[in-house]
């Protein structure tokens, strides 16, 4: 937990494997995934002994494919402290399914993970933050599936995503109940940029990176989220043979830096679980 007087942001972690990632969709079926060399066990393992060594517990979104062939994963998420949530089943964009194809992946992905994990899991962010104004049903899919909260919006402008015009701090987008928890953002000259992790974590200098969440702390009083991925740390990951030049820039830019900037990140802020930093949006209350 964050020391009295400072404010602990949320460290989140998309748990999925190098070849599941929406830039390869075009290259790399679902229905072919079992055939790739899979690196997703050991690297989500450097993740977590990232978070034990700087004393940080943070919210691992996990795939249900991922859980339901590597269930050690969720065993060790779980047994060091982290908050377990969901990251939807197949890693199918929203955007791209119907109300009842949705409810039926994320339904079945929490309850691998809660049957796994044997933890209530509350948590659910979409593939790509792909919930958007064309999907306003998926929050009563939440709703009826038992979740709790979304962390599925990022408001910024981006081609594969992106919702510049929603909240920028959490909120209720309906009668559903559920609390969307929007990805954190920094306005520049009326424009939000991102300040979430992610690709830019790599794209940007590290120095950069670190003005804008304390920026974002100081300015806004409020906690920040960042996200990664333990592809990210997987210089050594296969290459995909048939992407387009921006996708292999955008996957394979500074593999090799992520892994010693974490460290630092973890250690120049203070961390906790999205369900503990948002504890009174959670709550209804504030």
């Amino acid at each position: 937990m964050a020391a009295p007087g400072t404010i602990a942001n949320a460290f989140t972690v998309d748990v999925e494997d190098y070849f599941q990632v929406e830039a390869f969709t075009g290259v790399v079926p679902a229905a072919n995934w079992d055939h790739f060399a899979s690196r997703v066990e050991a690297n989500t393992d450097r993740v977590l002994a990232l978070c034990e060594a700087a004393g940080v517990h943070g919210t691992f979104f996990t795939l249900g494919w991922v859980a339901d062939r590597y269930p050690g994963i969720i065993r060790r998420i779980v047994a060091a402290g982290h908050e377990l949530a969901s990251h939807g089943y197949a890693h199918a964009r929203v955007s791209r399914q119907d109300a009842a194809s949705f409810r039926a992946d994320i339904a079945r992905a929490k309850a691998v993970l809660e049957d796994l994990g044997g933890v209530a899991v509350r948590g659910y962010r979409a593939p790509t933050f792909s919930i958007n104004d064309r999907t306003p049903w998926a929050y009563d899919m939440l709703a009826e599936t038992g979740h709790q909260y979304s962390s599925s919006i990022y408001p910024v402008k981006h081609d594969l995503y992106g919702a510049p015009n929603a909240p920028r701090f959490p909120y209720r987008p309906g009668p559903s109940g559920i609390v969307e928890l929007p990805m954190t953002t920094v306005p520049v000259n009326g424009r939000n940029l991102p300040c979430s992790g992610g690709g830019f974590f790599r794209l940007l200098p590290y120095a950069l990176f670190r003005r804008g969440l304390a920026r974002f702390n100081a300015t806004e009083g409020q906690p920040g989220i960042f996200y990664t991925h333990p592809w990210e740390l997987d210089p050594g990951q296969p290459r995909i043979a048939g992407l387009s030049r921006l996708s292999r820039f955008r996957h394979y830019l500074n593999l090799d830096k992520t892994e010693p900037r974490l460290a630092r990140l973890l250690r120049n802020f203070a961390w906790d679980r999205m369900d503990r930093v948002f504890a009174q949006d959670l709550a209804g209350e504030g």
